[in-house]
């Protein structure tokens, strides 16, 4: 059959009943907490893990740890020592209970925060708008692949049947890969990523899952390690995840990373108003979030921004009810209500969501202006 043919990892076909045997052994009581960062890239994620002697009960019972930078793009091979500073931790579905993930920041030797290390910044701009309740909900689309690239289930010459009945599909010949999602919507839950929903999107092999409402922060962190879970559970399955904004030319949807945002004010009685206001801020600042919505400044976007597809021309900013052709799009029920959110369409599904959230807080709440971000550091 066509199916058989799918490249698959070397690694998945190892005996996992044997790979079983060994993770049922008693640990006593040490514990592996694997740290996990953001690599020089801006969309790779690196890992490793350490034995602590006992469980950790918050952030601080974790020790900062190093990496060679060098073999991450993140430093010279002279200087490459990069510091890694615990930041958000979860419960590890893979090694399950005491073992834990930990999200680290990168810093540099001299203790500045390395290139891609998006989150201090963010972090700093989150603390600012606090009394807001800045909230944020991140809709993260990806694509299946083969290790040779090609989609997952697709024919190995040629095209599956054109987009429609795939959307939100059921049945071998619409859904492709749900074993795949199954597992990795457990394993966030099991992590205690505040993972919302998941569902199989317009082009065959391509799904999407959703994390939040999150206030401030918490979206990168959740996204990032729910991206992390995601890339781990694929490797088990010896299946490549691809989050390329348009992983097949032509005729086929791209995937983004659709970002909803409100503020207290926003949800109250009247947030239309409010919801509004903002939205004609960010209509003056598309440059500049296109810039921050992919990690090649807009260069990614281009690909997939084309005004089709269910997307917005890159060129433009354009708003409204219900328009999924929109930059950002109001939906029908926050129109009549007159309160709630928005939802930006323009992030790719390889953005950045630090910088997504705080040029959204930026903007909107700051109400800044112009090409760049203002230091708030001096």
């Amino acid at each position: 059959s066509r199916f058989s043919k799918m490249a698959t990892s070397a690694s998945s076909k190892l005996n996992k009943a044997v790979k079983q045997q060994y993770m049922d052994l008693p640990q006593g009581s040490k514990v592996q907490a694997m740290y996990i960062w953001i690599d020089g890239s801006g969309e790779g994620l690196r890992c490793k893990t350490r034995t602590l002697n006992s469980e950790p009960k918050s952030i601080e019972d974790l020790p900062e740890w190093n990496f060679d930078g060098s073999s991450t793009y993140q430093s010279e091979g002279s200087n490459s020592d990069m510091f890694l500073v615990p930041v958000a931790m979860f419960r590890d579905p893979f090694r399950k209970d005491p073992n834990k993930l930990v999200l680290c920041e990168v810093f540099k030797y001299n203790r500045k925060p390395a290139e891609t290390n998006l989150r201090h910044t963010c972090k700093q701009v989150m603390s600012m708008v606090e009394n807001n309740h800045p909230w944020f909900g991140m809709e993260q689309e990806y694509t299946l692949l083969g290790t040779d690239g090609h989609p997952f289930g697709w024919p190995s010459n040629g095209f599956p049947g054109p987009q429609g009945p795939y959307y939100c599909g059921v049945g071998a010949d619409k859904a492709y890969g749900r074993d795949i999602v199954e597992a990795h919507y457990r394993a966030c839950l099991y992590a205690g990523v505040q993972i919302c929903g998941t569902n199989a999107e317009v082009m065959p092999a391509q799904w999407e899952f959703q994390v939040g409402p999150c206030e401030g922060i918490n979206m990168g962190d959740h996204l990032w390690i729910a991206r992390f879970i995601l890339h781990r559970v694929c490797e088990d399955f010896g299946v490549v995840v691809s989050f390329d904004p348009k992983p097949i030319t032509g005729n086929w949807n791209g995937a983004g990373c659709h970002t909803n945002f409100s503020t207290k004010e926003m949800r109250e009685d009247g947030g239309l108003t409010v919801i509004e206001d903002a939205i004609e801020r960010l209509g003056k600042r598309h440059r500049y979030h296109i810039g921050a919505y992919d990690p090649k400044g807009g260069l990614d976007n281009a690909r997939r921004l084309t005004g089709h597809h269910e997307t917005s021309n890159i060129q433009e900013f354009s708003a409204g009810v219900a328009n999924r052709g929109a930059s950002i799009r109001i939906p029908r029920s926050v129109a009549q209500e007159k309160k709630g959110y928005f939802e930006d369409r323009r992030p790719s599904a390889n953005c950045d969501p630090y910088i997504v959230t705080e040029s959204l807080v930026r903007t909107c709440l700051l109400k800044e202006e112009g090409e760049g971000p203002t230091d708030y550091s001096k």
